[in-house]
């Protein structure tokens, strides 16, 4: 029971709302001792104190994360992962997400961390691993220049040039293109465009940005943003009427 319970845990932070046949069909794949949907329809009957706890609620026949509950993004959040194949890490990976706050280190963030410390923070990794911690919670909750732009300006971070600017947004989106969200099931863009070339999302464009303006791609399609398109930031807004004219640097 407990097991199963954080397994439910553990399947919802990652991939943000999981279906009970998923659990079922996961638990099994991984597990001696078996369980039938009953166990699972037992707890969806009787939610247990350790879901609420860590943040998940059920909606219908899916555990699903407050995040999307609390945004009325559920029916969204289906529409976006439709098809889309599960990332299903080993037993011992899967299970490390049990912590809300866990996130997979690739080797993108640990380059990212590396260059902001020796060449932003003059070696305080602390100060670096802080502003990478939110620039990787962007990358995995609603990709978007701008919000990486405030996070820099709120520490007044302060660019020696151009190039280096631009080098720090190509790390970043090489971060952004290799970090797990939920939309994909699990997997990272990369993995989605690559292994299963379908194009459900796009990689992110590696067209360098410009220190003054940087251009605003749209995460899901890797196309620049218009003046007349949804703005990427999710207000609701055109761009024209939103972040357009915001993301300069001076």
């Amino acid at each position: 029971m407990y097991k199963l319970v954080d397994y439910i845990i553990s399947l919802t932070n990652l991939y943000g709302l999981v279906h009970k046949d998923k659990v079922l069909e996961i638990f099994n794949l991984q597990n001696e001792e078996k369980i039938d949907i009953e166990a699972l329809n037992s707890i969806m009957r009787n939610s247990p104190a350790d879901l609420a706890k860590n943040f998940v609620e059920i909606n219908g026949d899916y555990f699903v994360h407050d995040t999307i509950i609390e945004f009325d993004e559920f029916d969204e959040q289906l529409k976006q992962r439709k098809g889309k194949p599960f990332y299903i890490p080993p037993q011992d990976e899967l299970l490390k997400y049990k912590d809300d706050a866990y996130f997979e280190v690739s080797e993108q963030y640990k380059r990212l961390l590396s260059y902001l410390t020796e060449n932003i923070f003059d070696g305080d990794e602390l100060a670096a691993e802080m502003l990478c911690e939110d620039i990787q919670s962007i990358c995995q909750f609603g990709f978007s220049i701008q919000e990486i732009i405030d996070e820099f300006n709120i520490r007044g971070v302060d660019f020696k040039s151009e190039k280096q600017f631009n080098k720090v947004i190509q790390l970043i989106v090489d971060l952004a293109n290799n970090t797990r969200i939920w939309e994909n099931n699990g997997h990272t863009p990369k993995e989605i465009f690559e292994k299963y070339e379908k194009p459900y999302l796009r990689p992110l464009p590696d067209k360098p940005f410009s220190l003054r303006r940087a251009d605003i791609f749209d995460f899901q399609t890797g196309k620049k943003v218009g003046r007349n398109d949804p703005c990427p930031c999710g207000s609701g807004k055109k761009y024209k009427k939103c972040c357009l004219g915001k993301e300069d640097l001076d």
